[in-house]
């Protein structure tokens, strides 16, 4: 499960710094939902497409290839979405393919066994806008209610030919709530020009804590309920640019920096805005810059493990992640953390999250990066 967990992270930190690139927006996404997603795709492309879909998602990197990684893929996903956890996960995975075209029932039957997801047919051509609808309310229903417009207007026409929709819902308490009476109205600097009010929460307690001094940041590590998952925020100091902390990101760092070696168990002052996150991504414009081009291009396309018909390609990727952090948890898909260690036992360390951070939902036991975004600006 090492293998697939480091794939699957090597992913999502690709697609955060590639999201992050030439601008400074709040960013949130949830990158083991389009990763399950697109690994579901996977098993029905062949030749180039597989190629560069094999090297996107690291699958390429492990030992068996695209096989053993479906196997491994399906065991973390058993794992994170486990019953009776002190914390609710809800993923909204489908592929939905226009109903003229012919899918392979093998094709069927590995979505079915590997990923517990259908493969359902729409009629594209004269009923796009009711499958539109049919989509949006589907995975309304699997997000409790948090998202309710995945697929816009007119993102679905009749040259559609098959559609990936993923979305995800997360709800979480904190394993050491904080208390509502101390949250208070304070600013929060977007940049040293402008900067916002927000209600900055407040506790004084024992957390995880390290200072990155490679890139001058603070790393935090708040447990949910149960510490099956945690939100780590790696907080820059004040005049740290996020910009230069992005830069250096690869997954090889991410584990260093975040190592439990690295963390010190201390007692801190942790200052964390409350916030809601909605973020919509037609990933269909990323994607190809990380490598995975003829997915989407209707020449070269090779979904023949999918369909016998050599038409078919993605003509829509479409990804969207709600987040509420407040002073119970966190609910949908996100987080926040970051962290600072002092030498002087006496004083007690300032994690105050009042400028822009990164922050990462991860399974404890698998290492997975669940959800992960960027908050710069309330």
């Amino acid at each position: 499960m090492d293998a697939i967990s480091e794939a699957s992270d090597t992913f999502a930190l690709s697609l955060l710094k590639t999201l992050g690139e030439n601008n400074s927006e709040n960013i949130f996404f949830s990158p083991m939902s389009i990763y399950s997603s697109l690994s579901m795709v996977y098993m029905g492309a062949k030749g180039n497409t597989a190629a560069q879909m094999s090297q996107v998602l690291s699958f390429n990197k492990i030992e068996g290839g695209g096989e053993d990684a479906q196997m491994g893929f399906h065991r973390l996903l058993t794992e994170v979405n486990k019953p009776n956890t002190q914390y609710l996960l809800r993923t909204a995975n489908r592929l939905f393919g226009e109903k003229t075209y012919e899918f392979l029932s093998s094709f069927k039957d590995s979505c079915r066994t590997f990923y517990q997801a259908e493969l359902e047919e729409l009629d594209f051509v004269d009923a796009a806008e009711d499958s539109r609808k049919h989509i949006n309310t589907w995975v309304t229903q699997k997000t409790e209610g948090k998202i309710t417009e995945l697929l816009s207007p007119n993102s679905v026409n009749f040259l559609t030919k098959l559609i990936l929709a993923n979305a995800v819902y997360f709800k979480g308490d904190w394993d050491k709530q904080f208390k509502k009476e101390h949250t208070q109205e304070r600013p929060f600097k977007i940049n040293k020009n402008e900067e916002k009010p927000v209600q900055m929460m407040f506790q004084e307690s024992v957390f995880k804590l390290t200072y990155i001094q490679e890139i001058h940041t603070q790393i935090l590590v708040l447990p949910y309920v149960g510490k099956e998952l945690s939100m780590i925020i790696m907080l820059p100091d004040k005049n740290t640019d996020l910009k230069t902390v992005e830069k250096e990101f690869a997954y090889e760092k991410f584990v260093e920096w975040t190592s439990p070696d690295k963390m010190k168990e201390t007692k801190v002052k942790v200052l964390l805005p409350k916030f809601k996150m909605e973020e919509s991504y037609d990933l269909k414009k990323v994607l190809p810059t990380l490598g995975m081009i003829d997915a989407f291009d209707k020449i070269r396309a090779d979904f023949s493990g999918m369909s016998p018909k050599k038409e078919l390609f993605i003509s829509n990727v479409a990804h969207k992640a709600f987040l509420e952090v407040n002073e119970e948890g966190t609910e949908a898909a996100a987080a926040t953390a970051a962290v600072m260690s002092v030498r002087c036992a006496r004083l007690t360390p300032l994690f105050c999250a009042d400028h822009p951070f990164l922050f990462f939902i991860q399974h404890t036991k698998t290492n997975c990066i669940l959800f992960c975004g960027r908050f710069s600006s309330p």
